[in-house]
């Protein structure tokens, strides 16, 4: 079964930058799908990106784009969530996981395992 686990996450100021990492276990990171989703208090999960077991494609949430980029190196199992521009809505716990389907337009689904996640708190 595979294992995830979040880090990076912080304390900043609007307009500053956190890069976050999720680090998997117990299968090559080379074969899966790996998005990250957030939930900040009293709002649904938001999905926020995703990138293709190839590296090749990804995909962003409105809310994000433009600012947000993922990216992965499989030689360190490690998917990565560089964030600039960071606002007060951002705030939010991150989360890594693992999915079954991904789409360049409608993002990823099927999630099936993800970890435990990471805090990412935004002061204006």
């Amino acid at each position: 079964q595979l294992q995830l686990v979040e880090s990076g996450g912080g304390l900043v100021q609007s307009g500053g930058s956190l890069r976050l990492s999720c680090t998997v276990s117990g299968r090559s990171l080379e074969q899966r799908i790996i998005g990250w989703f957030r939930q900040a208090p009293g709002k649904e999960r938001e999905g926020v990106s995703c990138i293709a077991s190839s590296g090749r494609s990804t995909a962003y949430s409105d809310s994000v784009k433009g600012r947000f980029s993922i990216f992965k190196d499989d030689a360190r199992n490690t998917v990565y969530l560089q964030m600039n521009n960071l606002k007060p809505e951002d705030t939010a716990i991150y989360y890594c996981a693992d999915y079954s389907v991904f789409s360049r337009t409608q993002g990823c689904s099927g999630m099936d395992s993800w970890g435990k996640g990471t805090h990412v708190t935004v002061s204006s």
